[in-house]
């Protein structure tokens, strides 16, 4: 039985009238992270610029969503979902993630991300969806226990 550090069961709450922006090159490295990314991510616009977006990809997201994810931004169409992301400090945020192309003169040039809040109960509903793909994928799945 495997058991994840407690610093793993806090949640930054994305505020209501905030959106979280970033673009990256076609690569997924970030080359732009707007303040409420750098804020609730934990890191710094500097930290972020230059790194792979998937510093904030939490262990709790199957490798199936992303891979969806790329399948439909390589046949040029806009990806949509919930998603569970890192903090820096190993703590975590939930988001309502939008992904498409930037395309100049019709060449694809880098993907923007754009990521608000979700519910509670949409948080909820996807934890458990998670937990049961990454299990049918045989990829490790978060234990919490809780003692006294």
């Amino acid at each position: 039985m495997e058991f994840l550090n407690s610093e793993f069961l806090i949640e930054t709450i994305v505020p209501e009238d905030e959106l979280i922006i970033s673009r990256t090159d076609l690569k997924g490295i970030i080359t732009y992270a707007n303040d409420t990314f750098a804020a609730i991510s934990g890191y710094s616009a500097d930290e972020l610029v230059g790194k792979p977006h998937s510093i904030v990809r939490h262990p709790d997201m199957p490798r199936a969503v992303f891979k969806e994810m790329w399948e439909k931004l390589s046949r040029g169409e806009q990806w949509s979902g919930v998603v569970k992301n890192l903090r820096k400090d190993r703590g975590f945020y939930w988001v309502y993630a939008v992904v498409s192309g930037v395309y100049k003169d019709d060449l694809l040039v880098e993907y923007k991300s754009i990521r608000s809040p979700v519910s509670f109960e949409t948080k909820l509903k996807h934890q458990r969806e998670y937990d049961i793909m990454r299990s049918r994928a045989k990829e490790r799945v978060r234990r919490v226990v809780y003692s006294e």
